[in-house]
């Protein structure tokens, strides 16, 4: 079996708040598990539906300026990876400064 992934995948452990899971009314705290520039790999205590759209943020690690960054993105949920995993896909980002 080959590996199909068009972009290289970072393991990154990153805070993600799942904002928009379409029936769930408040936001979900998750953790990143890898990423790349198409998706993302991640742990959440609620499961999404595959083919879902998702709205959600990534906190970036505090670099010199000492402000938070916060990733928006909007994507789909595209598979399920055991136990609580889900892949989602990264089609819209903005950076947001808190």
């Amino acid at each position: 079996m080959t590996d199909q992934r068009k972009a290289i995948r970072f393991d990154l452990k990153l805070p993600l708040e799942l904002i928009r899971t379409g029936a769930a009314p408040e936001p979900r705290i998750a953790e990143t598990r890898n990423m790349s520039s198409n998706g993302v790999l991640f742990i959440a205590d609620v499961a999404v539906p595959v083919g879902e759209s998702i709205e959600y943020f990534i906190t970036l690690p505090v670099g010199q300026a000492q402000r938070q960054v916060r990733l928006r993105c909007v994507g789909k949920v595209v598979r399920h990876d055991g136990s609580n995993g889900m892949a989602a896909t990264l089609e819209r980002y903005e950076f947001v400064r808190n």
